[in-house]
């Protein structure tokens, strides 16, 4: 990427301030700092690479640096291998284990990694290591084309660099993979001001006429690379303003164009060495020399010559060719016939050693017809880098494997398998491709359960459809039990998960009996996970103490494929804290990040954590681009929770809009029975009492703990509430007398502290002061914020109403909770009852009042994470409408961004 013709940036203020600061926190001990850039081609990301490093180098760090590239995204740990090489001497000081891990991972030693997460974690220790004697930047440049392996130890490292004189800058593309789960909150690189725009043109091409110069800042629209490269599409005349410019400058739908004229002009040699360096994935300079002996002969010079006069490569220091921009490498690859891409991929493969994977890769892109014997070593190598940790890496082998089969059953065979890799290595859309091809043909019997398990994780994942799940998963876990029968790698746990999930999502009878069936047939957690969630009244007695138990005997090599089991049981009753989550977070693939994001949404909103209510729309933003709608559909469903507590019942409408749709056609009754029990939370919250009691009551009877509610405990102290204050004394008796006799309190911590809570509501004058200090001291009572405050609102309101001592001190308590969780309503019921009691209390300004009735609006809408399409669609507005009003907005707010709108509008 261009910056100024003299290496300054020009603009991008915003970007260089952040970095500094980064920079500046490592340099200083301070700790590490990890950005994130996301940009479109030609905007300018590696320009602010470049101008990282230099500023690195000034201020005396040591620089790593990692570039992805297209022909190399399917070679496992290819781009950890590029980052990490400069230090690999220091790896004699590891530990033998993360030293052995780190060596397997990038092909120095055979055998296989020791851990899920091990990798990420010699890496680290790497870092650090090499951290000890001065501070380090490492710098990940076209991260969209980033090996998967490669981008989960990135996204590993980006968590753990906090205590660390570490600097990590990545950069790729809106539309690029590699960042799905990540951390990180991207920093966008947008077009340049009309201002810096002007400026830079003005660098680059001082000679243009003002009426062409407007023409090329117009249709370059602030994209550097476009207003240094427009004008030399142009001949003498238009520069000069001689001749009328035509209705259309040469940019084209896509920024490749503008090389495609210079690639036109050059010699067949120089065309031959430009394709042989693209599809090589940049070589050694050794293999630049051996390109250049090969194609041109004793004409070497002339065609370096002719290429660098081109302008769309150079010679580097190291003798090694270097295309002026990513987009360069793309147009040569594009302007290649299709013999000519195979006849480079021949003679690529001819220079690599027998055992390099890039081999077969090369390989396979020059064969043209099926070649069982490739396509079985393709699969070997496929399998091999699969057990390293590289299961995204190795379902493209496989695909590859799979197009080269000359029998239709090795085939599906081939595809079944990278499906499911794919799935493994958080490949999602990739692997419903995959499920999509597979489908179209018949599939061998002796993988059908393995075919049926991703048929489901698409179809669960993506489609947001369990149908499959109750045809096919049961079928599938009678064959796996069979006597004698493939295994799959422990393919049974993983398909009885799936079962669980959608039994649980959905409760369709098909999965409970299958569930019930093959429970002998699993491993002790996936019971435990069973029982916790079917029927927890009567079967999740002890469950919680099972479930720590569990996770302390957990080893790391168990933890890869019992996390998610271990995460599901947590949530079912309620269990989980932040060492739980850390233990996890070396696990690459994004369906574990998923989950772990998932359970710690839902503990946020239970502990009392409501300034990470954001983080659940920027998960969902996150699933949705990764390609997991379910998830999106998920972390909205807890966005939920933080509304309803709130109290806001706009946001909660919309977002009701938004999901419920999609979870009544996938019979998603977790989702839409928590609405229900939203809705009924947010009347609560305004005192409305009997219209809550309608919706609680919907979900669980006076008395009944029912099955079909296995988070029955959530709406249970909420039933006693809201049939208390509406008169209906005996159905909360009944209530309660159902969760003693489920013996409701052994089954965890918070379901103990909410019948004891619920008891305390319900209790005789002459018994209440005892039952709510009762309920106080029910072990770590105090984790769960909200329902102790409310707790606290209801024994100071009960303390004032019987003139007993103590009422302002445990209402001025809940006071603050509540103000500390920006639940406005239940903090102003609070105040009334404070004054009540001869304390006034002053109530905070009303930021939101200084909306306009369509600003609020709008600003409600964007906080619960809608795009302004979607705000447009209800409110008959266009996009553009929209994002005018949110201008406006945001500085009546005193935020810059939409992530702070929903904490700006409850008046913090």
């Amino acid at each position: 990427m261009v910056g100024g013709k003299d290496g300054e940036l020009i603009g991008r203020r915003r970007e260089t301030a952040l970095l500094a600061r980064a920079l500046e926190r490592a340099r200083t001990g301070a700790g590490g700092a990890a950005v994130l850039l996301r940009g479109e081609a030609g905007i300018g990301k590696t320009a602010l690479l470049d101008w990282a490093r230099n500023t690195a180098r000034a201020a005396g760090f040591s620089v790593l640096r990692a570039v992805g590239a297209e022909a190399e995204a399917d070679i496992a740990f290819g781009a950890l291998h590029q980052a990490i090489w400069p230090l690999l001497e220091r790896s004699r000081a590891l530990p033998a284990r993360q030293r052995e891990a780190l060596e397997c991972a990038l092909g120095l030693r055979g055998g296989l990694p020791p851990g899920g997460f091990a990798v990420g974690a010699a890496a680290l220790a790497l870092l650090a290591e090499s951290a000890r004697t001065r501070p380090l930047l490492l710098l990940v440049d076209d991260l969209h084309w980033v090996d998967a392996s490669s981008a989960a130890v990135f996204a590993f490292l980006h968590r753990r660099i906090a205590d660390l004189p570490l600097v990590i800058v990545s950069a790729g593309r809106p539309e690029g993979p590699a960042a799905e789960g990540w951390p990180t909150a991207p920093v966008d690189v947008t077009a340049l001001a009309h201002a810096d725009a002007g400026a830079l043109l003005r660098q680059w091409h001082p000679e243009l006429a003002a009426t062409t110069a407007e023409r090329v800042l117009a249709e370059a629209a602030g994209n550097p690379l476009a207003l240094v490269e427009l004008p030399l599409q142009l001949d003498p005349t238009h520069l000069k303003g001689l001749a009328p410019l035509p209705d259309r400058l040469p940019l084209g739908q896509r920024l490749e164009r503008l090389f495609a004229g210079r690639l036109t002009a050059l010699s067949a040699e120089s065309a031959r060495l430009l394709l042989l360096t693209a599809l090589g994935g940049g070589p050694a300079a050794g293999s630049t020399g051996a390109w250049l002996r090969e194609v041109a002969g004793d004409r070497a010079e002339e065609v370096l010559a002719r290429i660098e006069a081109s302008g769309l490569a150079y010679l580097d220091a190291s003798g090694r060719l270097e295309f002026r921009h990513p987009l360069v490498c793309s147009a040569v690859i594009s302007a290649a016939s299709g013999p000519e891409r195979r006849e480079a991929h021949r003679l690529l493969a001819r220079g690599l050693p027998a055992d390099d994977p890039r081999r077969l890769v090369h390989e396979a892109s020059a064969a043209l017809f099926p070649d069982e014997e490739l396509a079985a070593r393709l699969q070997e190598a496929g399998e091999r880098i699969a057990r390293r940790g590289g299961d995204a890496e190795g379902a493209l082998l496989l695909d590859r494997a799979a197009a080269l089969s000359s029998d239709p059953h090795s085939r599906a065979r081939r595809l079944t398998w990278a499906a499911v890799m794919a799935a493994r290595g958080g490949r999602l859309p990739y692997t419903t491709r995959l499920v999509g091809e597979l489908r179209r043909g018949p599939v061998p019997p002796d993988i059908a359960p393995l075919f049926a398990y991703a048929v489901v994780y698409a179809d669960q994942s993506h489609h947001v459809d369990f149908e499959s799940s109750f045809t096919l998963l049961p079928a599938a876990l009678d064959a796996l039990a069979a006597p004698g029968a493939e295994t799959f790698g422990g393919l049974a746990e993983q398909a009885y998960f799936k079962l669980l999930l959608a039994a649980t999502f959905t409760e369709d009878p098909r999965a409970w009996r299958a569930l019930e069936e093959h429970r002998d047939n699993v491993s002790p957690l996936a019971r435990l996970c069973h029982r916790a969630w079917s029927d927890p009244a009567r079967t999740a007695h002890g469950a919680s103490e099972e479930f720590r138990v569990a996770a302390e005997r957990m080893s790391e090599e168990q933890e890869a494929g019992s996390a998610w089991l271990l995460l599901w049981t947590g949530s079912a009753v309620d269990v989980g804290d932040a060492e739980l989550w850390r233990r996890f977070t070396g696990q690459h693939a994004y369906a574990t990040q998923g989950s772990i994001a998932k359970a710690k949404c839902h503990q946020d909103f239970l502990h009392g954590h409501w300034d990470a209510a954001e983080d659940c729309l920027r998960e969902a933003q996150a699933a949705e681009e990764a390609g997991y709608h379910c998830n999106a559909l998920l972390f909205r469903h807890f966005h939920a929770h933080f509304l309803a507590g709130r109290g806001d019942e706009a946001g909660l409408r919309a977002v009701d809009a938004l999901i419920r749709p999609a979870a009544a056609r996938a019979r998603m009754r977790f989702v839409t029975d928590h609405l229900t029990h939203l809705h009924g939370l947010a009347a609560l919250a305004h005192g409305r009492y009997e219209e809550a009691y309608c919706h609680v009551s919907s979900l669980t009877p006076p008395g009944v703990l029912p099955r079909g509610l296995p988070w029955f405990h959530l709406p249970f102290f909420d039933f006693v509430d809201v049939a208390v204050h509406t008169g209906r004394r005996a159905e909360a008796l009944a209530h309660l007398a159902a969760g003693r006799e489920a013996r409701m309190a052994e089954i965890s911590p918070h379901h103990a502290f909410l019948l004891a809570a619920a008891t305390a509501l319900a209790a005789p004058d002459e018994e209440a002061d005892a039952a709510y200090r009762a309920a106080y001291a029910v072990p770590g009572s105090g984790q769960w914020a909200f329902e102790r405050a409310r707790l606290r609102f209801a024994h100071g309101s009960w303390l004032r109403r019987h003139r007993r001592a103590g009422a302002r001190d445990v209402l001025g308590e809940a006071h603050r909770s509540f103000t500390a969780l920006r639940a406005g309503p239940w903090a102003e019921r609070c105040a009334e009852e404070l004054r009540a009691a001869g304390q006034p209390v002053g109530v905070a300004p009303d930021g939101p009042g200084r909306l306009t009735g369509q600003e609020l609006r709008i600003a409600r809408l964007a906080a619960t994470g809608l795009t302004n399409k979607d705000i447009g669609r209800q409110l008959q507005l266009s996009p553009r409408t929209v994002g005018a009003h949110l201008y406006k907005i945001f500085p009546k707010l005193g935020i810059t961004s939409r992530a702070a709108l929903a904490r700006a509008l409850h008046g913090d």
